[in-house]
């Protein structure tokens, strides 16, 4: 029994469970079994997993599909670094964020706004650090004059009245 999947619709319902699929590696046999001992949603995500590597075609087993999503993860996390580590620019720019639109026009306006909002935030966080900066003279100050209240008071009890 051969797999249809050039019919006209791309999938033949008569070939449910022939070997239109990857067939089972027993590998992937005994991580479902597993994976249903341990925590019943692992070995049902593998089963689910199956169902789609037949569905849509996908010529890789279960280990080669973890293994490309573990390094789509790795590289995000490489660029999102590289990001936070100081080697792209500006704070605004989340992953495909920052794709062309295809109008030029467009893609310059927003280059410009988001330089604009990163100057007003640039400007908020200074305003913000001068403010601390303040609040703490304040305090300081105030304490400097409770402190030299106090000695004042215990000076004055200290020398006898007389």
């Amino acid at each position: 029994m051969g797999c249809h999947r050039h019919s006209r619709m791309g999938y033949d319902p008569q070939d449910r469970f022939g070997d239109c699929g990857r067939p089972w590696k027993p590998l992937e046999i005994f991580a479902m079994v597993l994976g249903f001992i341990v925590f019943w949603p692992i070995g049902l995500a593998i089963v689910l997993f199956k169902v789609w590597q037949r569905k849509f075609g996908y010529e890789g087993d279960l280990f080669a599909f973890a293994q490309e999503r573990a390094a789509d993860v790795q590289a995000r996390w490489n660029e999102a670094s590289g990001r936070q580590s100081g080697r792209s620019s500006g704070g605004w720019r989340g992953p495909g964020f920052m794709r062309s639109s295809g109008n030029v026009a467009f893609d310059d306006w927003r280059e410009s706004e988001l330089a604009r909002l990163e100057e007003e935030r640039r400007k908020l966080a200074e305003a913000e650090r001068e403010f601390a900066e303040h609040i703490e003279e304040l305090r300081r100050a105030r304490d400097r004059a409770e402190f030299e209240s106090f000695m004042r008071a215990r000076r004055d009890r200290e020398q006898p009245q007389g």
